[in-house]
């Protein structure tokens, strides 16, 4: 009884570090797009874009499945980011930020088809 107690516990913690690390890696085209999608808001939300943050919130909300995963994933990329622009990249001009928005988009919306 106590080796099935061990491996189930073994099993269940070795679950969890597989799942933890999903997104890390964007194992799916939905994974990619979330995290694309979020990365686009973290350096519109670092170079003051908010229309495009608003955008790139709202798509996400209106198309991808609302779920834990996909919203720590979209704010995982988010967070990253935003710090990541902080360390004094130079921002990227509106039409480059639009343009990587909307391909963005097309590929969540890909990713997650409407039924």
């Amino acid at each position: 009884m106590k080796i099935a107690a061990a491996a189930l516990t073994a099993l269940s913690l070795s679950l969890s570090l597989s799942f933890a690390t999903i997104p890390a890696f964007a194992a799916d085209a939905g994974s990619a797009a979330l995290i694309a999608m979020g990365e686009i808001n973290g350096i519109a939300l670092a170079c003051q874009q908010p229309a495009i943050v608003s955008r790139s919130r709202n798509a996400v909300t209106n198309i991808a499945p609302k779920t834990r995963a996909n919203g720590e994933i979209f704010e995982n990329a988010t967070n990253a980011a935003y710090l990541e622009q902080g360390k004094g990249l130079p921002c990227p001009d509106v039409a480059t930020l639009v343009k990587r928005f909307n391909e963005a988009e097309k590929n969540l919306s890909t990713a997650f088809p409407t039924k």
